[in-house]
């Protein structure tokens, strides 16, 4: 299984994928029904999690009924239980940047927010973009979510600066990327073009860079201020596991 969910990630467009997905979604939510994990977004468990990696396949990682990974569920999580995000009387503006399947459907249906999505080649866009270019105004948004697009982005200076101008003062922004922790500085090499030899380097074949811990530090230079979160370490090892989440992933939450 793990060599056919490799070869599928690495060789049909993302686009493609996406609308594959829909349909092969609930089939195998139906045959993989179980008890040993839950997927904390919709609260289904399963009898295992799917593998997923484009090149280190990693074990009971994707579920099989929202599709999220362990970054997403960690995600739903804090927003759940530290943030009022699902709460919210007063309706926020929220800027959705490669909106994931898992959380799409369900932002769309909230009452308390207005949702706009964007990207350049997603099909789920409501405004095809540039991130490096915006086409919205100064203090727009109240909340920006951007997860795993920097390290796509070879400019990520000029995209941060956009990020950071159209959110809001007090607005909050949460920018998730793979991230080496035991790497103290980021790393890129521009020189690498084969394909396979950048999936080896950067963890996938459209990545441009390995992030380090100094990612925070450059978030602040753009002039957000930057909480480390390490939500793992607020739930319990066996709410870890159970919802198959990655012990000591830092969620980056941004302020303005």
């Amino acid at each position: 299984m793990k060599k056919i969910f490799k070869f599928i990630l690495n060789t049909i467009p993302r686009p493609i994928l996406i609308r594959l997905s829909i349909v092969v979604r609930p089939i195998l939510a139906f045959i993989l029904k179980g008890n040993r994990f839950t997927d904390p977004i919709d609260g289904k468990s399963f009898s295992m999690f799917l593998p997923y990696g484009y090149g280190n396949q990693r074990n009971n990682v994707l579920s099989p009924s929202t599709l999220s990974l362990e970054r997403h569920r960690l995600l739903w999580l804090y927003l759940q239980n530290e943030t009022d995000f699902f709460t919210a009387t007063l309706k926020k503006k929220v800027l959705h940047f490669a909106p994931e399947q898992e959380f799409y459907k369900r932002f769309k249906k909230q009452t308390n927010i207005e949702y706009t999505t964007t990207d350049l080649l997603s099909p789920l866009a409501d405004v095809k973009a540039d991130i490096c270019d915006l086409p919205f105004e100064d203090n727009s948004y109240d909340v920006i979510f951007c997860n795993h697009v920097l390290e796509h982005i070879p400019d990520d200076t000029k995209a941060m600066q956009e990020l950071y101008r159209v959110l809001k003062p007090g607005g909050m922004g949460v920018f998730q990327i793979p991230q080496e922790l035991s790497r103290a500085t980021t790393f890129s090499d521009d020189t690498i073009v084969d394909q396979k030899e950048r999936a080896k380097i950067f963890g996938q074949y459209d990545h441009v860079r390995v992030y380090g811990r100094d990612y925070f530090d450059k978030l602040r230079s753009i002039g957000f201020q930057v909480v480390e979160e390490d939500y793992t370490a607020k739930l319990s090892t066996e709410l870890v596991e159970k919802y198959c989440l990655a012990k000591g992933e830092i969620i980056p939450v941004c302020f303005k």
